[in-house]
């Protein structure tokens, strides 16, 4: 199916029942059975829309593995546990991360490896990069399918892909922007009857001006709830990834991408992928309000190079000839520097009985 067959299946549907969400319109583009975007292909990578921080070097995931390797050492090093990724990509940084993990034999020892994923597409390229791993990855729908125990878990660029619901100010108060057809048959945006009322409303909304839009995030939300339940109830740590902002504000941040292109939102459905800036300051209360105690975030770039990004970089190029130097350099920058994923991707760390994490005990 083509882009132009799904704008025709949302709009019969909106046809027939009525405009329809915004979380509604990126369920349908990323996650359809026939034509959703994140289940008929691999869309990273040069080949892919976008290429994400374990695409660009192995530091990356080799990091998150000293992470995740310290955490199993400051969780006591339990018999078993559970090592859980969501939204797993290619596998690169799950690859990247047991290289790092085992160097301590009784991590993977100890280990279950649980990658959540509902693309079928995306599962089997995950089996094919892991299939040398010294752990066999068992698959699940949904966070709350994988088994219980203690947790270490990680969610690079997870959270930014779940749908969210916009509400713009008007003279009626915050209504619901929604999607519909324009009179000549096209997707276009509009406002709905649904509402919030005054006390969902934060801060930072009041005395906003008419035509302001406020996002928020109930999908993302629930799911870090779940989260920090099953941190506080049988120990654990997590550890998410992702870029967006530290303190809720107003604004528009849903994006398409396509072909590595920022494209119309409502261009081409099931080719472009939708994603929206992460709150990880509600997200974080969500956690909290689970059980899990929320470490103060970090800018990806501070967390790399605590974690010894530079250190890394530098045995990767030791005695290697200029151009792999230079590559290595190049991707220090991308990974750590300001103007690129730096200060963009934040990194929050939970932990399931409040003791401190490295390096975010620093």
């Amino acid at each position: 199916m083509t882009a132009s067959v799904l704008k025709e299946k949302l709009a019969a549907r909106i046809r027939a029942h009525g405009p329809i969400t915004i979380a509604d319109y990126m369920a349908t583009c990323l996650a359809d059975p026939e034509v959703g975007y994140y289940i008929t292909r691999d869309p990273f990578g040069t080949k892919g829309d976008f290429t994400t921080a374990p695409e660009v070097s192995q530091m990356f995931g080799e990091l998150i593995g000293a992470f995740c390797l310290q955490a199993y050492l400051d969780l006591g090093e339990p018999d078993s546990f559970q090592l859980v990724e969501l939204g797993p990509g290619r596998g690169t940084l799950m690859a990247d991360l047991l290289r790092t993990a085992s160097l301590r034999p009784e991590f993977v020892e100890a280990a279950g490896l649980c990658l959540v994923e509902t693309s079928p597409a995306l599962r089997k390229v995950q089996a094919k990069t892991l299939e040398k791993a010294p752990l066999v990855p068992v698959f699940y729908d949904r966070f709350a399918d994988v088994p219980g125990g203690p947790l270490i878990l990680v969610a690079n660029e997870f959270f930014d892909a779940l749908p969210i619901h916009q509400y713009v100010k008007t003279a009626d108060g915050w209504r619901e922007r929604m999607i519909g057809l324009s009179e000549t048959g096209e997707l276009c945006f509009g406002v709905g009857t649904g509402r919030l009322d005054d006390t969902e409303l934060p801060p930072e909304t009041q005395n906003a001006p008419e035509g302001t839009i406020l996002e928020t995030q109930p999908a993302a939300n629930a799911i870090a709830q779940e989260i920090g339940t099953r941190l506080a109830r049988h120990g654990g740590a997590a550890l998410i990834v992702d870029y967006g902002y530290l303190k809720t504000a107003t604004g528009v941040s849903l994006q398409a991408l396509y072909k590595h292109t920022h494209d119309d939102v409502l261009a081409h459905p099931g080719e472009a992928d939708l994603t929206a800036h992460v709150n990880f300051e509600v997200l974080a209360r969500a956690a909290r309000d689970g059980g899990a105690t929320p470490l103060p975030p970090l800018e990806q770039g501070e967390f790399l190079l605590r974690l010894g990004l530079l250190e890394r970089a530098g045995a990767l190029g030791s005695e290697k000839s200029h151009a792999v130097q230079e590559a290595i350099r190049d991707a220090v920058e991308r990974l750590a520097a300001p103007d690129q994923m730096g200060t963009l991707f934040k990194v929050l760390a939970l932990s399931g009985d409040g003791r401190a994490l490295a390096p975010f005990d620093m």
